[in-house]
C-alpha cells in the first residue's frame, strides 16, 4: 500500500516535467539528445524528459530598427538614413539551427543593403522615391532571410538627413522654381488679357461713338467713391459725337 502511494506521489511530482505548455504566438523546437527532432505548437504537449529539451521561438510579427547609416549617393552627396524592418519567423527550426542569431543577421543585411541601394541612386531619387527605395532594400534582405527561416514583411525608411548647405541649396532651388512658375502664370495672364483688350478695342473702334460711351461708363463707375478725384481729358469732338443733333444745328 505504501509503495502504491509512493508511486502516485512520484508521478504527481514528475508529471509536470513531461508536459510542456507552448503559449499562443510561439512554436517549440524540440532537441532530442542534441539533435533536432520536431516542432510543437501552442497548447499542451508531451515531451520525453530528460532526453528532450524545448526551445520557444517567437513567430509573431516583429519590428527592428535599422541604425542610422551614413551613405553616399550616386551624385556624391553624404546623407544619414535610418529605418525599420518588419519580419516574422516562418520556419522555427531553420531560424534556430541554420543561423547563429537571425536578428543580428537581418540587421547587418539591412544596413548593407540600405547603403548599397542609396549609393546607386541620386539624392533626388532618395528623397522623392522613398517607397521604391525601401521596396528595393526589402527584396534584397528578403532573399537572404529566406535561408534563415524568416520572412521580411516590409522595410520602411524613416529619416533622411542631408548636410545643411545642401538644404539651403535645395531651398533656393525650390524658391527659384516657385518664382519661375509665378512669372509664367503672370505672363500667360497678361497675354490673355492683352488679347481680350485687342479684341475689345477692335470692336469699339468699329462703331462710331462706342469708345466715348465706354469712357462715360468708366467715369460713372469710378465716381462711385466720392473720396477719389480723377481728371480725364476728353477729345474735342466728344459731345459732337454723342449728340450729333447739335452738330447739325
Amino acid at each position: 500500500m505504501d509503495f502504491i502511494i509512493l508511486l502516485i506521489l512520484l508521478a504527481l511530482f514528475t508529471l509536470p516535467l513531461f508536459l510542456k505548455i507552448i503559449p499562443e504566438g510561439f512554436h517549440g523546437v524540440i532537441v532530442f539528445l542534441g539533435k533536432y527532432n520536431r516542432t510543437i505548437f501552442p497548447g499542451l504537449n508531451v515531451v520525453f524528459f530528460p532526453f528532450e529539451k524545448v526551445q520557444k521561438v517567437d513567430i509573431r510579427e516583429q519590428v527592428m530598427d535599422i541604425p542610422t547609416q551614413e551613405a553616399i549617393t550616386q551624385d556624391n552627396v553624404s546623407c544619414m538614413v535610418d529605418g525599420i524592418v518588419r519580419f516574422k519567423v516562418v520556419n522555427p527550426s531553420t531560424a534556430v539551427f541554420k543561423v547563429q542569431n537571425y536578428r543580428n543577421q537581418i540587421s547587418a543585411k539591412a544596413q548593407t543593403a540600405l547603403r548599397d541601394v542609396i549609393g546607386s541612386i541620386t539624392l533626388d531619387e532618395v528623397l522623392t522615391k522613398r517607397a521604391e527605395v525601401a521596396e528595393h532594400i526589402k527584396n534584397i534582405v528578403d532573399s537572404a532571410a529566406e535561408q534563415w527561416g524568416v520572412d521580411i514583411l516590409a522595410i520602411e525608411i524613416q529619416n533622411i538627413e542631408i548636410p545643411a548647405d545642401m538644404k539651403r541649396a535645395m531651398a533656393q532651388q525650390a524658391e527659384a522654381d516657385r518664382d519661375k512658375k509665378a512669372r509664367i502664370i503672370k505672363a500667360e495672364g497678361e497675354r490673355e488679357a492683352s488679347t481680350k483688350l485687342a479684341e475689345a478695342a477692335k470692336i469699339l473702334s468699329g462703331s462710331k461713338g462706342a469708345l466715348e460711351l465706354r469712357t462715360l461708363q468708366t467715369l460713372k463707375e469710378i465716381s462711385a467713391d466720392p473720396s477719389e478725384k480723377i481728371i480725364m481729358t476728353l477729345p474735342n469732338n466728344f459731345f459732337e459725337i454723342i449728340n450729333p443733333k447739335n452738330n447739325n444745328e
